[in-house]
């Protein structure tokens, strides 16, 4: 028997054992290695997020406990020169402030100014820091006068006298604090005698009438303890930390002792702007937000960054740090990514000697395993060759692996029985083939009948969509047209009505008899035809008791839910309804039944919500609902607007599954209610659907808006 089998002699059996082996050895340790490092790398990124916010927390807790200070020493003064316990004429009164300078060490001027005569009475450090007094007064021709202080806070002798009158009123730090009412911070600047940054926190002082008494500030040394903070702060192995206002110029730094926040001599010395520090991480950090943001103002919540300094990675977070009292900076916390990284690039490095290492190991195992097995694999090659060539007569000789040996018995066997098989097959392949014959004849059969029974309902498909069209068709046709609006002296109406299905359950009418006008807007429970039908029959009873000038409330809503109850119960149905009936004549308006609240916006824009839960009850629940009919009776005056809607506006849902709710309807009545009717049912209309966008309306939709000419 001839065979079509050729044997494919592209890859060799020693070939096909090694390289699947030596693959998944590389594949394995590759992956563990890559699995390694790139965890390993997340978790550097991690820890180094981590370290980042708690050093921001740290930094901005710090801050506050520092700017809290000058503010804490300005309520003491203030409430001692208040109630006169401070007298700025009276040197011996400055006790107090030399005792806060010994105190807090960051203050570097501690004073109050009076609004009456101009005193001025302080205590502050010169340029070698040693605490000193400063005053001037009307009896000093408003000339700062400055003695010594001894340890103690004893006065000294007099030491320097100014060159011109120092009046504390024309001050910045004066005309701040009185301008602003409450307690202030200046800009940062440079001190005048320490040439140091300094801002001033400045709080006024009133008397017991409310008139302004004089102003108490601190003048805060910004670069004294919180320098020394940052310094000692770890932050990785070459991290750095700054804190730099909006204008990018230096607050304070980790590096101040080493470059200073200053720069230049005499008057030509200013404070340095961060792009302009001498270390090369806080440089380029700085120079990297302003080249990210534009605008150090665009930065208004904290957020962690990175970019790539001299090949290295750099991890950057940069938080606002606010008051409310003025102060707006920027905390900016740098570590480079290599302080964390070392030791996983050390990792990699060993991983991969040792996946080189196994993958040497794994190809000399593989060759000589591959030797032991393909011998005899060929013999049974061959062997199979021949049985395909029709030669069933072979036999494989025992072997000396098991496995082997026992694939060469079972192969031994297949051989034998082969030539029974190909019998067992051939009948096996007749009876298939007539069992085939037998199940095509039953599906063609089966599928004649599927077709009969798509045409069957293809027709009633379109029978039904005949039906459900005509049915909405007469629900247009009877709601009322424009012409018959436009045709009403006292008020200016306006209706809308889109179902959600092909028939809405939804209604509404305005009916003109014997000079009144009715009317009426309901919902029936769901939609589709059978709400359609309770609809249609509703309109026509309340036109068929108009008609009959049945003008007692009670009695017409009575009549009406009897009606509709009866019909119902016949239909056997569970449908019912809400229904609001409003009676219009002269400016007069009665309400009866229950609906949603109705609206009314007053023409002055007042706007009340009329619930109408205790004006009557649901139709077609019970047979008797007389006793919940409570009319309720509203005076409309020129410019008023009514307006009157189904749940299908308010419940109306946009993507993100939120209502359009009746608060926003409320709104866009007040907007437009300079506007004729039509024009305040299009704007609701036009926002609804701009509201829900693509959504679709899930119950019917009906607005109707009143005006009072």
């Amino acid at each position: 028997m001839a065979s079509t089998f050729q044997p494919s002699r592209r890859i060799s059996l020693r070939s096909l054992l090694i390289v699947p082996f030596v693959l998944q050895i590389v594949g394995a340790v590759g992956l563990v290695g890559y699995l390694s490092f790139r965890n390993g790398n997340r978790a550097v990124n991690d820890v180094a997020a981590q370290l980042r916010n708690e050093l921001t927390a740290r930094i901005d807790q710090q801050l506050r406990d520092y700017i809290e200070i000058p503010f804490r020493i300005n309520q003491i003064n203030a409430a001692s020169f208040g109630r006169g316990e401070i007298v700025l004429t009276q040197l011996e009164d400055a006790y107090p402030f030399w005792q806060q300078s010994k105190t807090f060490p960051t203050t570097n001027l501690i004073y109050c100014g009076g609004e009456a005569d101009g005193a001025f009475l302080s205590v502050g450090r010169d340029n070698n820091l040693e605490i000193r007094l400063l005053y001037s007064n009307p009896a000093t021709d408003l000339l700062l006068q400055y003695r010594e202080l001894d340890a103690e806070g004893n006065i000294g002798a007099l030491t320097q006298v100014g060159q011109s009158p120092y009046d504390p009123r024309l001050r910045p730090w004066y005309e701040a604090a009185e301008a602003a009412g409450v307690a202030t911070w200046s800009e940062i600047y440079l001190d005048f005698d320490a040439q140091v940054p300094v801002v001033t926190a400045s709080q006024p002082v009133y008397d017991a009438t409310g008139a302004l008494k004089g102003v108490c500030a601190t003048d805060f040394l910004l670069s004294v303890e919180m320098d020394e903070f940052l310094g000692q702060l770890q932050i990785g192995r070459s991290g750095e930390v700054f804190v730099m206002e909006r204008s990018g110029r230096l607050v304070s730094s980790s590096t101040a002792d080493e470059e200073g926040l200053i720069r230049g001599e005499g008057d030509a010395i200013e404070r340095i702007a961060a792009t302009e520090s001498q270390n090369p991480l806080v440089r380029s950090t700085a120079q990297y937000l302003l080249d990210r943001f534009g605008d150090l103002n665009a930065i208004q919540a904290a957020q962690q960054l990175s970019f790539v300094l001299d090949g290295q990675r750099e991890l950057v977070q940069v938080s606002p740090f606010q008051d409310d009292r003025g102060l707006d900076w920027l905390i900016v916390v740098a570590v480079p990514e290599s302080d964390f990284m070392a030791q996983i690039n050390a990792n990699t490095r060993n991983t991969i000697l040792l996946s080189l290492g196994a993958l040497g190991l794994a190809t000399a195992l593989g060759l000589l395993t591959a030797t032991r097995i393909a011998k005899p694999i060929l013999q049974i090659n061959q062997a199979s060759q021949a049985i395909a060539d029709g030669q069933l007569d072979q036999h494989i000789p025992a072997q000396n692996i098991g496995e082997l040996d026992g694939l060469a018995q079972s192969f031994n066997g297949m051989a034998q029985q082969l030539q029974q098989a190909f019998h067992a097959l051939e009948a096996a392949n007749r009876d298939l083939e007539k069992r085939v014959e037998e199940r095509t004849a039953e599906l063609q059969a089966a599928n004649d009948k599927i077709l009969s029974l798509n045409q069957q309902l293809q027709s009633e498909n379109l029978r039904m969509s005949a039906e459900l069209a005509v049915a909405k068709q007469i629900q247009q046709m009877i709601l009322p047209r424009q012409e018959e609006l436009s045709q009403l002296e006292e008020l200016d109406i306006a209706g809308f009505m889109q179902s959600a299905d092909e028939v809405g359950g939804d209604y509404y009418d305005v009916l003109r008899h014997n000079g009144k006008i009715k009317i009426g807007i309901g919902d029936v429970t769901g939609h589709g035809l059978e709400s359609g039908l309770v609809m249609l029959m509703t309109q026509t009873a309340v036109r068929t008791l108009q008609t009959h000038d049945e003008t007692d409330p009670v009695k017409f809503l009575d009549t009406l839910n009897r009606t509709i109850y009866d019909n119902i119960q016949r239909m056997n149905s569970t449908k019912n309804l809400t229904l609001m009936l409003l009676d219009y004549a002269e400016g007069h308006l009665q309400l009866s039944g229950q609906h949603e609240e109705v609206i009314v916006v007053k023409a002055d824009g007042d706007t009340q919500q009329i619930d109408t839960f205790d004006l009557g009850f649901p139709l077609a629940l019970e047979n008797d609902i007389r006793p919940f009919i409570q009319p309720l009776q509203l005076q409309l005056d020129s410019g008023d607007i009514v307006v009157l809607y189904t749940d299908g506006l308010t419940e109306a849902i946009n993507a993100q599954k939120q209502q359009y709710g009746l608060e926003r309807l409320k709104n866009m009545i007040q907007k437009h209610r300079q506007q004729s009717a039509t024009d305040i049912r299009h704007a609701i209309i036009a926002d609804v659907q701009d509201y829900i966008g693509e959504e679709p309306l899930r119950d019917d939709l009906t607005l109707v808006v009143l005006k009072q000419k």
